[in-house]
C-alpha cells in the first residue's frame, strides 16, 4: 500500500478510504455543543484535548496504536458540504441562528494541530495517543470520528499482535475473518489492522487491492463435495513445470501414485480405499493451480482419505517438476491430525526419496483463538500456518477499547475532569511524553511532563511518579530517551509535518516495537504491568488542581 498521497492539484492529503468518514460521522451533541460555543462566542477559544485509553484490552498490559492515517486524512479534508449543512439545520432546533450555519460553511482544520504517537507503536493507559489543539468548536466536532477511527483499529491490531505472540514468530498467520466480520467496514478494517499487528496475509480480496496486503486462499468443502468421480475430469492434460513436455493424463498419474502409496510397507496399513470424489476434486484443483496446490483434507476422513489423496496428487505434480504447497485442516483434533500428517509426509520422503516432502506445509483453521493456539503449543503440533477468523476480526474476547477524548487545557488554562473513580480522573494541561529505555534496550517507563518542563536526558536521574498513587515512585537513569508525540498535522503553526508511511513499514515498526518490550509485559497470563508515570512537577500540579477544583463538603 502506498503512503497517504498528497493531491498535487489542491495540495491536500487524499481523503479517508471509507467514503462514510465525513464531518457527519459524529454524535448530535457535538453539533449542539458547537452551536452553544458559537452562541456564547467561545467557538474560537484555543482548546487542547487528549485522546487516550484507561485500560489495556484482553486482560493484557499493552496496546498497539492504529488508525492514525485515517484520522489525518479526515482532518486534511474536513469540509462540511452544503447538503450536510442543510441536514444539520433540519436536525437542530429551529431557534438556532443562521449565522451558525454560515460559520459551518467556512469551517476546516487549517487552525488545528495534531501531535500523535506514531501508528504501530506499543502504547499504554493514560498516555495521550493524540493531542488535538485548535478552536474548541472545531476540535469538539472531531471527537467522535477520531475515537471511531482509533478504537476499533487499535483493538484489532492489538488482538493480532497477541495472536502473533502466542503462535510464535516462525508461524504463518492468515486472516480469514471477512465472512464473520461486522459488515463490510469491519471486514476491511480488520484485514488492514490484523496485517499491521503481525499477520502475514488475508483472504480479503478487496483489502488486498486497497492496501497491498498479500492474499492467501485455497478451496472450501463445497469444492470437494461438488465432484462425484475422477471420470468428470475431461481435460487431463498438464504441461511440466518448464513447459518442455506434457502429461496427457494427469488423473491416471495421480491414481498410479495412490496405488503405490497403498502398496507401501510403511503406509499401506493406514488407509484402504480413499474417497474417489475427493481425489477428483484434488486432481482438478491441481490441474488448475499446479504451482499453488493446497488441499482441504477433512471433508471425509483426514487420515484414511484426505492425506493419501493429497499425497498422490502432490507426488504426481512432483513428477512434472511442481512442488505442492500443503494441506489445510479445518476440523477435528488439530494437534493429533497435524502430527499424523507430518509422519505421513516424512515416511513418503524416506521411502520414495522425495526431497523435502516431509516439510510439506500444514495449515490449520476452525475457530482458532489465543486460547486454542496456546493449548496447541502445550499439546505439541506440526502446524506451520494458522487461518484465524471470527475471534480475530470480531475481537470476541473484548468488543471495545474504550478510548476517551478529554479537555486538558483552554486558553492556556489547565483543566481537570474529576471522578469518584480515580481511574477516570484526567491528567491536566498540555503535555510532552517520553519513553525511557534501559541498558538492555527494553523500554522501562513512559513519562508525561508539562510542556515547558526540561525533557529527560540520557544518563541523568529522573523521578518518575504514578499520577495518582503517592507511594508508587522510582528514580530512572535512562540509556535512551524517545519523545512520543510528533506533529502529524501542523495547521498554521509552521511546524514540520511527519510523513505517513505505507502500511508495510507500519507493520515492520509494530514488530520492532514489540521486540523492544520485555516478554513478561507481553505474555498472555499474568503479564507484568508497564509503568506509566508523570514528573514530580506535574504530579504536584495534578494534585494542586484536584484540590482546587473539588468542592469542600460540610458536615452538619
Amino acid at each position: 500500500m502506498a503512503a497517504a498521497k498528497v493531491n498535487e492539484r489542491n495540495g491536500c492529503i487524499d481523503g479517508p478510504n471509507n467514503p462514510m468518514v465525513t464531518p457527519l460521522l459524529t454524535d448530535l451533541y457535538q453539533f449542539t455543543m458547537a452551536y452553544a460555543y458559537w452562541k456564547t462566542r467561545k467557538h474560537e477559544e484555543r482548546a487542547v484535548f487528549d485522546l487516550y485509553f484507561r485500560k489495556n484490552p484482553f486482560g493484557g498490559e499493552y496496546t498497539v496504536f492504529a488508525g492514525l492515517e485515517e484520522c489525518i486524512k479526515l482532518i486534511a479534508n474536513f469540509r462540511i458540504a452544503e447538503d450536510e449543512i442543510a441536514f444539520i439545520q433540519a436536525s437542530l432546533p429551529p431557534s438556532c441562528e443562521d449565522g451558525f450555519y454560515n460559520y459551518l460553511r467556512g469551517m476546516d482544520c487549517s487552525n488545528v494541530e495534531i501531535h500523535s504517537i506514531s501508528e504501530g507503536y506499543v502504547v499504554f493507559p493514560n498516555v495521550p495517543l493524540m493531542r488535538v489543539e485548535g478552536p474548541i468548536a472545531v476540535v469538539q466536532l472531531l471527537e467522535t470520528p477520531l475515537l471511531n477511527l482509533i478504537n476499533y483499529a487499535s483493538l484489532v491490531a492489538t488482538n493480532a499482535a497477541r495472536h502473533r505472540f502466542v503462535a510464535g514468530k516462525s508461524k504463518l498467520l492468515l486472516e480469514f475473518g471477512l465472512r464473520r466480520a461486522q459488515g463490510p467496514d469491519g471486514g476491511i478494517g480488520a484485514s488492514k489492522y490484523s496485517y499491521m499487528g503481525g499477520f502475514d496475509a488475508t483472504s480479503n480480496v478487496a483489502a488486498g487491492k486497497l492496501f497491498g496486503i498479500p492474499l492467501r486462499g485455497t478451496h472450501s468443502h463445497a469444492f470437494v463435495n461438488s465432484f462425484m468421480s475422477p471420470d468428470e475430469i475431461t481435460d487431463k492434460l498438464l504441461y511440466n513445470y518448464d513447459g518442455s513436455h506434457a502429461c496427457e493424463d494427469f488423473v491416471s498419474l495421480a491414481r498410479t501414485w495412490l496405488r503405490k502409496l497403498k502398496r507401501s510397507h510403511v503406509l499401506g496399513g493406514i488407509f484402504g480405499e480413499t474417497n474417489q470424489s475427493e481425489l477428483a476434486a484434488f486432481t482438478s484443483y491441481a490441474l488448475a493451480f499446479p504451482s499453488n496446490f493446497l488441499a482441504l483434507v477433512d471433508t471425509y476422513d483426514v487420515v484414511r482419505s484426505g492425506i493419501p489423496n493429497f499425497c498422490a496428487v502432490a507426488l504426481a505434480l512432483k513428477d512434472l517438476g511442481y512442488k505442492a504447497v500443503g494441506i489445510r485442516l479445518d476440523s477435528g483434533d488439530l494437534a493429533y491430525l497435524s502430527c499424523e500428517a507430518r509422519k505421513f509426509f516424512q515416511a513418503i520422503e524416506k521411502e520414495f526419496g522425495v526431497p523435502d516432502f516431509g516439510n510439506t506445509s500444514i495449515t490449520a483453521s476452525n475457530d482458532l483463538n489465543e486460547v486454542t493456539l496456546d493449548a496447541l503449543n502445550k499439546q505439541g503440533h506440526e502446524i506451520d500456518a494458522f487461518g484465524i477468523g471470527t475471534h480475530l476480526v470480531t475481537c470476541y474476547a473484548q468488543p471495545a477499547l474504550g478510548a476517551v477524548f478529554k479537555l486538558v487545557e483552554i486558553n492556556s488554562q489547565p483543566r481537570i475532569k474529576l471522578s469518584e473513580d480515580v481511574t477516570k480522573v484526567s491528567i491536566p494541561c498540555k503535555k510532552r511524553c517520553y519513553r525511557l529505555y534501559g541498558k538492555e534496550g527494553y523500554s522501562l517507563v513512559d513519562i508525561m511532563i508539562g510542556e515547558n518542563e526540561t525533557p529527560p536526558k540520557v544518563g541523568e536521574r529522573i523521578l518518575c511518579r504514578h499520577p495518582f498513587n503517592e507511594s508508587k515512585r522510582a528514580y530512572v537513569v535512562p540509556q535512551h530517551v524517545e519523545e512520543l508525540l510528533k506533529c502529524f498535522w501542523p495547521g498554521r503553526s509552521g511546524k514540520a509535518r511527519e510523513e505517513l508511511p505505507p502500511l508495510k513499514l507500519i507493520r515492520e515498526r509494530c514488530i520492532k516495537q514489540l521486540d523492544q518490550m520485555r516478554t513478561d509485559h507481553l505474555r498472555r497470563l499474568n503479564p507484568t504491568p508497564y509503568k506509566v508515570s508523570v514528573s514530580a512537577k506535574l504530579y504536584d500540579f495534578i494534585h494542586f488542581l484536584w484540590l482546587n477544583e473539588a468542592p469542600i463538603g460540610e458536615l452538619q
